[in-house]
């Protein structure tokens, strides 16, 4: 078992047993005191069920409770403040949750034994956990400072910056984790370093695998500085840990954002594009709707394989290489829309008067009808019933040489529709592709459930309407 995982296994039993005595409490608490106090004698507990099936019901409920708001993400790397945080957060929550559900419609003397049993809940839970986590996140912390535990670092820059910074790392009387197993290459490079090359900041991608890279620290020198972007733009793994060095630009925008005051100064740069709760929603959502949609259309569904296939000649479905999440290939699925070998020239976009459509083809375009099979990617967790479109790589290639910051779209699993989709359809030519990438990169900055579902209703409006193309 890896260290990460039995640091999971200590954490989410910590959380277990807490969560168990803190309802005990809470049961023997109102057998003794409230229930005693409203008969006028104790009440035996003797086996009852209640308490048994409480003391599994309870503390699973707290687990997934934790795991639904990513606390037991990132388990090596902790702070008693954010223990502290979460928490409190958590359990001011999740207390007030179990009140309303299991404890309001209790039999009391006075609405006072309400607020008792409320305080008494809160107060052991939160004490009681708060107590365990920060025991292991002392342990976590100590072994992490005492050079024991650390994550696998790679200093973007080989320059003077990447050299001082590798110095002051390794000579921090407080160690915070940073093993550094290489410098990439940006252009500048002194003669010698202590550690590596590894290579180039163009093949970071091979470098990150091959060495399990967990931090990515960019240290350019000045002269380095038009490569920034494009580096953060080449990093698509919300896993990876990318920090650099603040300017005095940053400093003055106020982009930096520090977690560590006594450590060296490094700004973080988040890829989190959705809180961890609203992942988990907008996964079930997606399977859901899905499926939904797969067995209330499958009369369509049918039809439509039957015009398709009476139209022109050619199968039914349209298999195609796409890029998605993290610059994977998958096989899109749609109904065919075009004659057969409506590409034997090379790659081409459609367009309102493209004569490779077929005439049922048009209305299956106009109406997104055609798009219906997606929802087997989506099932498969190939695509998200929202995201940017998928494209080819042929087409990538041309938008990245314009616009290099394209490839930021790969950080999440592309859409059935999405915001760009909406506002220009089916891109006609590489310029139309880069502008609906604008509206693209916006969704991906500020995405949300309620932006998602804002975006699917109006897509079904225009499939009502007939206005796609």
């Amino acid at each position: 078992m890896s260290r990460v995982y039995r640091r999971l296994f200590w954490h989410i039993s910590a959380d277990w047993v807490a969560a168990t005595i803190s309802w005990l409490a809470l049961f023997l608490f109102r057998k003794n005191y409230i229930e005693a106090l409203k008969h006028g004698y104790t009440i035996p507990i003797n086996q009852d069920i209640k308490l048994y099936a409480g003391l599994i019901i309870i503390p699973t409920f707290w687990i997934f409770l934790y795991a639904l708001t990513g606390y037991y993400q990132h388990i090596l790397r902790r702070s008693r403040l954010k223990e502290l945080e979460n928490t409190l957060g958590t359990s001011i929550f999740g207390v007030l949750f179990l009140f309303f559900v299991f404890i309001l419609d209790d039999s009391v003397s006075n609405y006072q034994d309400y607020y008792i049993s409320l305080a008494i809940l809160f107060g052991f839970h939160f004490i009681t956990t708060l107590i365990f986590r920060l025991i292991n996140a002392t342990h976590t912390i100590s072994q992490i400072r005492s050079r024991k535990w650390g994550y696998n670092t790679l200093l973007i820059g080989t320059g003077n910056t990447g050299l001082t910074l590798f110095q002051e790392l390794e000579n921090a009387k407080i160690h915070e984790g940073f093993n550094v197993v290489g410098f990439v290459q940006i252009v500048q490079k002194v003669d010698a370093l202590p550690v590596p090359i590894l290579g180039s900041w163009d093949q970071l991608d091979e470098i990150i695998k091959s060495h399990q890279i967990e931090d990515l620290i960019i240290c350019n020198d000045p002269q380095d500085s038009e490569y920034v972007p494009l580096i953060i733009d080449k990093i698509q793994n919300e896993e990876i840990h990318l920090k650099m060095l603040p300017n005095e630009y940053n400093l003055v925008m106020g982009m930096v954002k520090m977690n560590n005051i006594l450590g060296t100064m490094l700004a973080e740069v988040d890829f989190e594009v959705m809180p961890y709760w609203q992942k988990f929603i907008k996964r079930g959502m997606d399977m859901f709707f899905s499926l939904l949609a797969l067995i209330v259309l499958s009369p369509v569904f049918f039809i439509i394989a039957i015009l398709v296939k009476m139209n022109s000649n050619g199968p039914i479905f349209f298999k195609q290489d796409r890029i998605g999440y993290k610059g994977e290939i998958f096989k899109i699925i749609k109904f065919r829309s075009m004659f057969v070998d409506a590409e034997k020239s090379g790659p081409r976009l459609s367009s309102d008067e493209d004569d490779r459509r077929t005439s049922v083809g048009i209305i299956l375009r106009k109406t997104r009808l055609d798009e219906i099979p997606q929802f087997v990617n989506v099932l498969l967790g190939q695509m998200s019933l929202v995201g940017p479109r998928p494209e080819r790589q042929f087409f990538i290639n041309q938008i990245v040489s314009k616009a290099p910051i394209y490839k930021r779209l790969h950080r999440v699993k592309p859409g059935i529709t999405s915001w760009g989709q909406i506002k220009y359809g089916y891109a006609e030519d590489v310029n139309e592709m880069i502008d609906r990438m604008k509206y693209d990169i916006l969704y991906l900055e500020n995405m949300s459930l309620a932006l998602d579902i804002k975006i699917m209703f109006t897509t079904v409006l225009i499939m009502i309407q007939g206005r796609g193309k």
